[in-house]
């Protein structure tokens, strides 16, 4: 097979999720096209070769509908032979482009693919796309369906994680994506946001509160308690999981990951499609997974990927340098650490979506590039980006330095 290597890549800021955010005047296909131009532009891209743009959308709806990459590559200036298409695997979308782009390409399909996501969630709300698995009981029931922060206390309390646990968590992925900005470690992959005038509407990640402290999150309420409770999601809980007697609520909105609005695209190709480009690879993409996991716990399907990736491709966790697992909730890292044995100098090095945020579709991608960068920063050589998945999955990818 064709080996699959990273040229570039590229991000946005996260914006705030909600009408007062400074991303919610740019309609989904804008963020879209702006990663687009600035890849092109950055690399002297000659879009007539791009073979294709896979992008990642959770909510393909209202102005992120109707195949938003190729929308965006219209937008962008792009030719008219740029092909588009869009998935979604909820969370892991993002993830899911980049590897399912690296498949065509090592199948010998494409030469150079963009992949990536976006998500504009001030502008088109979670869950807006609807879905048998929120609302049909022949789905529900065999899928033991429940909102994810309860999931995300089910998992804590199963593993023994306290309040305190994921509070301090949360603290230190403030702390670090705080650091990593005064240290300009995102400088290189973040491109500001402009309006149609030139002035920049975002040049920094929003969502970030670099001074949370732990007496700070112990006045937040548990925001999961009351569907647990009164929803009778908890009586879900422990029909899936009888060794529970009563959930622990110990999630709410500072150690869980934030709704914020972004688009990531990274540039990927074969050899020949390095000649193209004129551009020597940064990396290359070593293997990656997908698998189903327990639908009720949900969020450890990293765990049970990893185990498969690491199996099918024969690498050993101590050939990992650096670990990248989206924040959806404290305790998905805390239980991937344990379950591991992995020292958390080397998972989330420079935060993580508590502190900036989860634009869904696009988180994938966003942290495929940042552990890139790390890596080179480091001089360290294999990293593995994984991601948790509503209804119980996980995807995993593992890039090396050449």
């Amino acid at each position: 097979m064709t080996d699959v290597f990273i040229y570039d890549h590229v991000r946005t800021p996260r914006g705030r999720g909600k009408k007062d955010g400074a991303l919610h005047e740019v309609p989904s296909v804008r963020l879209a096209a702006k990663v687009l131009e600035a890849l092109r532009d950055r690399n002297g891209l000659d879009t007539e070769k791009v073979d294709d743009i896979i992008m990642g959308c959770v909510d393909p709806v209202m102005d992120a509908g109707a195949v938003i990459p190729k929308a965006a590559a219209f937008e962008a200036g792009y030719s008219t032979r740029a092909p588009g298409m869009q998935i979604s695997r909820f969370c892991a979308s993002g993830l899911d482009a980049i590897n399912f782009g690296a498949g065509k390409i090592a199948q010998g399909a494409d030469d150079i693919v963009i992949a990536g996501g976006v998500e504009s969630m001030s502008r088109v709300g979670m869950g807006m796309s609807g879905g048998s698995w929120y609302m049909d009981p022949s789905v529900n029931f065999p899928a033991y369906f429940m909102p994810q922060g309860v999931s995300a206390d089910l998992i804590a309390t199963k593993y023994g994680f306290s309040r305190d646990d994921v509070d301090a968590y949360a603290v230190a992925s403030q702390k670090r994506a705080a650091n990593a900005w005064e240290k300009g470690y995102f400088a290189g992959s973040v491109i500001p946001v402009k309006d149609i005038n030139g002035l920049t509407i975002l040049d920094r990640d929003e969502h970030m509160r670099p001074g949370t402290d732990m007496q700070a999150l112990a006045q937040l309420n548990p925001s999961f308690q009351m569907p647990g409770e009164m929803g009778g999601f908890e009586a879900v809980a422990i029909q899936a999981h009888p060794e529970i007697e009563a959930i622990n609520y110990v999630h709410h909105a500072g150690n869980s990951s934030g709704i914020v609005d972004g688009s990531a695209a990274v540039l990927i190709g074969s050899k020949e499609g390095g000649s193209i480009l004129g551009k020597k690879p940064r990396a290359r993409i070593r293997a990656f997974a997908n698998i189903g996991s327990d639908p009720a716990l949900m969020l450890t399907g990293p765990v049970d990927v990893t185990e498969k990736l690491l199996k099918r491709s024969g690498l050993k966790l101590s050939d990992i340098d650096l670990f990248e697992l989206n924040e959806a909730f404290a305790a998905v890292v805390l239980r991937y650490c344990q379950a591991f044995d992995i020292p958390h100098d080397r998972i989330n090095v420079n935060g993580g979506a508590i502190a900036m945020g989860h634009p869904l579709g696009a988180t994938g991608a966003m942290i495929f590039g940042t552990v890139l960068d790390e890596l080179e920063r480091r001089d360290l050589n294999t990293a593995l980006v994984t991601l948790c998945i509503g209804a119980g999955m996980g995807t995993a990818t593992v890039i090396e330095r050449v």
